[in-house]
């Protein structure tokens, strides 16, 4: 297996591996809040500024989608199972509240393109943004340790909801945000 993925290769398999760390040392007890899914930022907590890129390069500031209505944020990856055991509910949630609630996806830089990501966009005809985080800003700013970590944030500005993994129920926490 060394032969395939090379000695420069090792390292992105442990900056990733790294980067999970978090979840598997502190364990439920000590990272999730709300519920065992729970992660990221604190809720109440508010919502921390971040610059990412839409997939054509331009710059977007995370907080532009927050104020008028709430938003749902999914750090999210084209290789990651977890996202897209929860795209079939992040699909429901557009048709449903798209018209009172943001969705939008922040693509993270690890391993994938913007190419990529633009031909999932063009197969999977989502309804919905997704952005660039090139440099990993969002990911830090939102406390993000891995990729299907739904951040929900009310018109507020304040985080309402957070969790990671396929088994959250995205529809229970947008409709208590929403307050149906």
């Amino acid at each position: 297996m060394s032969v395939l993925i090379g000695r420069a290769g090792w390292a992105g398999v442990a900056r990733l591996a790294l980067a999970f760390l978090p979840l598997t040392i502190v364990g439920p007890a000590g990272l999730f809040a709300q519920d065992e899914y729970a992660v990221s930022l604190p809720v109440g907590s508010e919502a921390p500024a971040a610059a990412v890129q839409d997939l054509d390069g331009n710059p977007v500031e995370l907080l532009d989608y927050i104020g008028e209505r709430p938003t749902l944020f999914e750090f999210w990856a084209i290789w990651c199972e977890n996202c897209e055991a929860l795209q079939p509910q992040l699909d429901l949630i557009q048709e449903t509240y798209g018209d009172r609630l943001n969705v939008v996806a922040v693509a993270v830089a690890v391993a994938q393109s913007q190419r990529r990501v633009r031909r999932h966009i063009e197969e999977h005809e989502p309804g919905y943004p997704y952005l660039w985080d090139d440099r990993g800003a969002a990911v830090r700013a939102y406390e993000v340790p891995s990729t299907s970590v739904v951040v929900i944030v009310g018109a507020d500005g304040r985080v309402a909801y957070t969790g990671v993994g396929p088994k959250q129920d995205l529809l229970k926490a947008v409709e208590s945000v929403l307050g149906s």
